[in-house]
């Protein structure tokens, strides 16, 4: 038997095959229109686009592994969150859906806060235009037309999933990042849909992402040569699905995620939110566990950014600034290029150089980003550990884990041990194919789900413990001082 993992992003669908034994058989992809952005921090994209992503893609896989693929018993799910995907009455779409980085809801984020005072404390979350909800408000209020025909709302992989089954489910873990969740009790809150004018009849059925949400339709199936039911996970959101494809569901296990944007992700046995500093606290994919994130906005992003400044690429910064590394330098860098999440919640918040000299070559100022980016990940680190939550176990993930000196930093600031996975595909679409694998058979998602072979463990490097840590204590200062002088 054999198992798929769609992995839908705003860029494209990728699709993994694996077998029983959770070898990967094969992979295909496809891409998606780009989204729109029609006025500035809007986002937008048309869920046409990932439909027609997916059976691109799995009809790729299909003719390059024909046996395989006949034999799939199980699909998993994993999608970009808080997307508002609004249907009629006939399932029809509305409108584009609004993704997670449209940023039109701010005035609505407060208006629900000050609506119920105790929307953190069910939802675990601060009201975000990132959410679902609030962009269901800002519907409400600017396009009432459109809101009024409003029979069902989705999130992007649950619309596929409609595709693929004709169900409305979701599972837990993406229904977490809609605002209208009570994650304590995993269930849809009365108090926050009321907020929206909405109840429960506008939201999906909801599953525990190992669990069973559907079966394949025939029609798909014979489309693919699948003989037999197939039956559909309910999945996972992305950076849950990214958990379960790096085996990180048991407390305390986590990953550092050095993509464009930067992650600290840790599983938890309890909920444990901390709104004040932006920490985002959801259910997990497996049942009974849960999870939370510190989110930076622009982590190799930001290395990125130095790149088109310079003219020079990013392996040629980090090499350099690793060539001349004997410590923290004098230069600061604040990530903040496009505001931040954790720990200040500030989508206008900017970011610095500060410390310049003549001596500010590029690799110094390469190795002041990677700090500045460190630093920010020590305060995600922070603010969890303010929550209750002990992370005993952290993995690199990402395109900047290939930098020695960056995971030495954040070892050294995190002041514990990561580990490097061996070269291998531990994203989504593994994370999905696991789920399906646990639907399918009925397995036991800690047997299914587990770690991979590690290349190498980077320990902290105490020499530096100290002079990192007054570096940190400046970097701390300079925010608050810059946002006043900014005012």
């Amino acid at each position: 038997m054999t198992y798929l993992g769609i992995d839908i992003g705003t860029s494209g669908v990728k699709v993994l095959l694996i077998d029983a034994h959770g070898r990967a058989l094969g992979e295909a992809s496809a891409a998606a229109v780009e989204p729109v952005r029609p006025h500035p921090g809007w986002s937008e994209q048309n869920p046409a686009d990932w439909w027609t992503a997916t059976l691109e893609a799995i009809d790729k896989l299909s003719k390059a592994h024909p046996s395989e693929v006949a034999k799939v018993r199980g699909i998993g799910l994993s999608g970009h969150m808080h997307g508002a995907t609004l249907l009629g009455k006939n399932d029809e779409v509305l409108r584009p859906c609004i993704l997670w980085n449209d940023g039109r809801s701010a005035a609505e984020c407060k208006e629900m806060e000050a609506a119920l005072p105790s929307l953190r404390q069910i939802s675990g979350n601060i009201a975000m235009p990132g959410f679902t909800a609030p962009k269901i408000a800002w519907v409400r209020k600017h396009e009432p037309e459109i809101y009024a025909k409003i029979a069902k709302v989705l999130l992007p992989k649950a619309y596929v999933r409609l595709l693929l089954t004709g169900e409305h489910v979701e599972d837990m873990s993406d229904a977490a990042g809609t605002l209208w969740l009570d994650v304590a009790k995993r269930d849809w809150s009365d108090e926050l849909l009321a907020v929206t004018g909405l109840n429960r009849s506008h939201m999906p059925r909801l599953v525990e992402g190992s669990a069973p949400s559907g079966n394949l339709k025939p029609e798909l199936a014979s489309r693919w040569g699948i003989g037999g039911t197939v039956v559909v996970a309910g999945g996972a959101g992305d950076n849950a699905a990214a958990a379960c494809g790096i085996g990180a569901i048991r407390p305390g296990e986590g990953f550092v995620s050095l993509g464009t944007s930067g992650v600290l992700f840790v599983s938890n046995d309890k909920f444990r939110p901390n709104t004040e500093a932006a920490v985002h606290a959801f259910c997990h994919a497996i049942p009974d566990t849960w999870h939370q994130m510190g989110v930076i906005l622009s982590a190799t992003d930001s290395l990125n950014w130095l790149s088109h400044i310079t003219g020079q690429k990013q392996a040629a910064l980090s090499g350099a600034a690793e060539a001349d590394f004997t410590g923290p330098g004098e230069e600061i860098f604040l990530p903040y290029l496009s505001g931040e999440r954790t720990p200040h919640n500030n989508a206008g918040a900017r970011g610095s150089f500060v410390g310049l000299s003549h001596r500010s070559d590029p690799a110094k100022l390469a190795q002041a980003v990677m700090e500045g980016v460190t630093f920010a990940f020590r305060d995600c680190q922070r603010v969890l550990h303010d929550a209750g939550t002990k992370i005993d176990r952290l993995l690199a993930v990402g395109g900047g884990a290939k930098s020695a000196l960056w995971l030495k930093m954040i070892a050294t600031n995190l002041d514990m041990e990561i580990a490097l996975p061996e070269d291998g595909d531990f994203g989504g679409a593994l994370g999905a194919a696991r789920l399906g694998f646990c639907a399918a058979e009925g397995a036991d998602p800690h047997t299914i789900i587990t770690m991979p072979d590690i290349k190498t463990v980077i320990a902290p490097d105490r020499a530096l413990s100290s002079a990192y840590a007054d570096q940190y204590a400046r970097y701390r200062a300079l925010y608050p001082a810059i946002e006043e002088a900014r005012k």
